[in-house]
């Protein structure tokens, strides 16, 4: 076997080729899947080699499980609690121990997120785990690319680390992956069952094989990609339990094809399972849902529209009241009473009479 890279040991370790091929599915970036293994691998050496630059300018952090190399030092009490609860839940979940050590990189420099990941990340990105390396990068909370949780985004990276140290040099399919990672960082919102429903009303459901690519994908077509991938985990764990998902799981990691993996752990094999989950979309998601998703919309717009102009009002009778106070003290038709007796009262003036 040859040399490993750093972060390859345990269950999840590899030779250099297979640990560099796992990198580039991490990503599924076009110009790296397309290259030959060897290419593949270079790219690895660059991004190891300029990653370990960077990361002895931080002063790690190190506890437990995991090693902070944070821009922000502040954020390292949050960061380890939540991946502490993350890999506990994992642990039930993957029915591991989870007993390898993390790398958990934040920072506020584009330069230094790129020259971690190797460049050519999606622009709508916020995060990214690169399992062969057991690392995690995140932008800083407060960039424009960060809309998710801190913590969200935490969980979801680890859920990844920890499925590849699970499966080891084999991987298991993007949907899946992406779909575990989900359900650990209980990441579903109103806008994921509103972009399902129209979805299944339009007939865009995208195939379980095709979001693999999801990395190409631009933003409304990955988060269909994700809520899909959410959904069929879901529907995984509900219908087959612990157990099926697990022996799916033990099956990708001895090298079985995705065929074998699904007929062994459901009894369908990979275009019959597809289309299962495909069915319950459309059960679960259709224009009922659609309907109740927009009138929940059409509320709160109304609300919005309707506390916009009760501000907009308010605004404008303060900026009227300002200006009534303007034209008192720039009138010259004022009266300043008798000079020589000022306590007198303007009734007791002549001219009034």
């Amino acid at each position: 076997m040859g040399p490993r890279l750093c972060g390859g040991d345990g269950e999840g370790g590899g030779d250099g080729e297979g640990a560099a091929l796992k990198l580039s599915r991490s990503f599924s970036i076009s110009y790296i899947s397309r290259m030959k293994p060897r290419h593949v691998a270079i790219v690895t050496l660059a991004v190891v080699l300029c990653s370990s630059f960077v990361a002895a300018q931080t002063v790690p952090v190190t506890r437990g499980n995991f090693t902070y190399y944070f821009d922000a030092p502040g954020y390292i009490d949050q960061a380890d609690s939540t991946l502490r609860a993350a890999r506990t839940r994992l642990q039930t979940l993957l029915r591991s121990e989870l007993d390898f050590q993390a790398e958990i990189f934040l920072t506020d420099s584009e330069a230094r997120f790129d020259s971690l990941l190797g460049g050519q990340f999606p622009d709508w990105g916020a995060a990214a785990a690169i399992p062969a390396l057991k690392r995690i990068v995140l932008r800083a909370p407060g960039s424009s690319s960060v809309s998710r949780p801190f913590a969200e985004l935490l969980s979801h990276e680890y859920s990844h680390l920890a499925l590849g140290y699970r499966t080891g040099l084999n991987e298991a399919p993007r949907w899946f992956d992406e779909g575990l990672a989900m359900i650990v960082s209980m990441q579903w919102a109103w806008e994921d069952n509103l972009t399902l429903n129209m979805a299944s009303v339009t007939g865009q459901f995208i195939p379980l094989d095709e979001i693999d690519l999801v990395n190409r994908f631009g933003e409304s077509k990955a988060r269909l990609a994700y809520g899909e991938s959410y959904t069929a985990v879901q529907y995984f764990f509900d219908n087959y339990g612990i157990d099926g998902v697990n022996e799916f799981i033990d099956q990708i990691g001895r090298g079985a094809s995705l065929d074998e993996a699904l007929m062994a752990s459901t009894g369908s094999n990979y275009r019959d399972f597809d289309e299962e989950i495909r069915v319950y979309l459309l059960e679960r998601f259709n224009f009922i849902g659609l309907m109740a998703d927009m009138t929940y919309f059409w509320i709160a717009l109304a609300i919005i529209v309707i506390i916009g102009f009760f501000l907009k009002m308010r605004a404008k009778r303060q900026y009227y009241r300002k200006w009534e106070q303007e034209e008192k003290l720039a009138s010259t038709d004022f009266d300043y009473g008798d000079p020589d007796d000022p306590e007198k009262s303007d009734d007791e003036e002549p001219w009034r009479r």
